[in-house]
C-alpha cells in the first residue's frame, strides 16, 4: 500500500512536499564525473564549509588506494568511455595515499579535477616533488587543480578561512602557475556582489599570481552560490522543471556520484551527491550499479537552494 502520510514540515517525506505535492527526482543519465571525497580533515576550518571539514573532523576517513581501485574498475565495465574524476575533501593532499590514487586515475587516461586549498599541505616538499613527478612522466596532461577561496577581497577571505590563509594560498597558487600546472579557481560570489563584479575581481587577483585563465569561463572559475544553513527554500516540485525551464539532466546528481568511507565502515560507499554526506537517504550502496539504478528524490534544502535554484554543479 502507498504510504499516504501527509507531511507537515518541508523536506520531511520522500514523495510528497509539505503542500501535499508530487517531490522532484533525478534519474540517471550516464556517468558524467565520479567523486572520491579523501576524508573530512582539513586543515582549516572555515566557517561556512560545505559538509564541515575541519582538522578534527574525521567522520569520513582517508580514501586509501585500495578504496579507490574498485571504483576505477567497474568504471572500465560499465563504459568504454574516458570519464572525468573529481578528488574533494577536507583537504585531499592531507591524504596519505593521494599520489598513488592521483597517478592510477591518470594512468586510466581519465581527466582529473582536484579540489584543493593550495595551503600547507600541498606546499610539503613530498607533495611538491610528487606533482612534478607526475608531470615529468606525462600524466599531468589530464590534471587540473582547482583552488577554492572564499573571496577574491584578503579580509572577507580570512574572516572564512582564519587571519594569513589568503597569503598562503596565493603562495600556493603561485607556485602552480611558476611550474605550469593548469589551474582553476573556486569561488563564493558574496550575497551583495553581482556575477560580472566577481569574475572581474577574481580575474584581477588571477593576473596578479601570473595565472593564465580566463573569469569568464565558467570552468576556469566556478562561483559557488552562498548557501545558508537555516536558509529556508522552497521544496522542488515535478511541476517546477516547467516553471523554471530547467531539465532534470541538468542537475549533478543525474549524471555525478561520490565516493565515501565513513569512520568505523567496513567499506567504501557511493553517494548522490558531493554535499550531502551526512543524510543517509542519500546513500545509495557500495557500487556504482546500485547507486545508478533508482532515481534521486531532491528531499534537502540544498537540492533547491545550491542545485535547482542556485544553478550550481561540483563538477567541471
Amino acid at each position: 500500500m502507498a504510504d499516504t502520510h501527509f507531511p507537515t514540515e518541508k523536506f520531511s517525506h520522500p514523495d510528497i512536499t509539505a503542500k501535499g505535492e508530487a517531490r522532484a527526482s533525478v534519474a540517471w543519465s550516464g556517468l558524467k564525473t565520479l567523486w572520491f571525497n579523501t576524508g573530512t580533515l582539513c586543515n582549516i576550518e572555515c566557517r561556512n564549509c560545505y559538509i564541515l571539514s575541519s582538522p578534527k573532523n574525521d567522520r569520513l576517513v582517508y580514501l586509501s588506494l585500495a578504496d579507490v581501485m574498485p571504483y576505477l574498475d567497474e568504471i572500465e565495465r560499465l563504459s568504454a568511455n574516458e570519464v572525468e574524476i573529481g578528488i574533494t575533501g577536507g583537504e585531499p593532499f592531507m591524504c596519505p595515499d593521494i599520489l598513488p590514487i592521483m597517478e592510477a586515475i591518470l594512468f586510466r587516461g581519465h581527466s582529473l579535477l582536484l579540489l584543493t586549498n593550495a595551503m600547507r599541505p600541498m606546499m610539503r616538499p613530498r607533495l611538491q616533488e610528487g606533482l612534478l613527478r607526475l608531470r615529468r612522466n606525462g600524466l599531468a596532461e589530464k590534471l587540473t587543480l582547482r583552488v577554492s577561496l572564499d573571496s577574491h577581497d584578503r579580509a572577507l577571505h580570512d574572516a572564512e578561512r582564519g587571519e594569513g590563509a589568503f597569503e598562503e594560498a596565493c603562495k600556493g597558487l603561485r607556485w602552480l602557475a611558476e611550474e605550469g600546472f593548469p589551474v582553476a579557481l573556486a569561488g563564493r560570489q558574496s550575497l551583495h556582489e553581482d556575477e560580472a563584479a566577481a569574475r572581474a575581481a577574481y580575474g584581477a587577483l588571477a593576473r596578479s599570481l601570473g595565472l593564465t585563465l580566463d573569469p569568464a569561463d565558467p570552468k576556469q572559475l566556478v562561483l559557488f552560490p552562498e548557501m545558508i544553513a537555516r536558509d529556508d527554500p522552497p521544496e522542488i516540485t515535478t511541476e517546477c522543471w516547467g516553471i523554471l525551464n530547467k531539465s532534470p539532466e541538468s542537475i549533478m546528481c543525474s549524471d555525478q556520484r561520490m565516493v565515501i568511507r565513513r569512520k568505523g565502515a567496513a567499506r567504501a560507499s557511493v553517494t548522490a551527491c558531493t554535499l550531502l554526506v551526512d543524510d543517509p537517504a542519500f546513500e545509495l550502496g557500495h557500487t556504482l550499479k546500485q547507486a545508478t539504478a533508482e532515481p534521486v528524490k531532491l528531499n534537502h534544502p540544498w537540492c533547491a537552494s545550491f542545485c535547482v535554484l542556485g544553478g550550481g554543479s561540483c563538477s567541471a
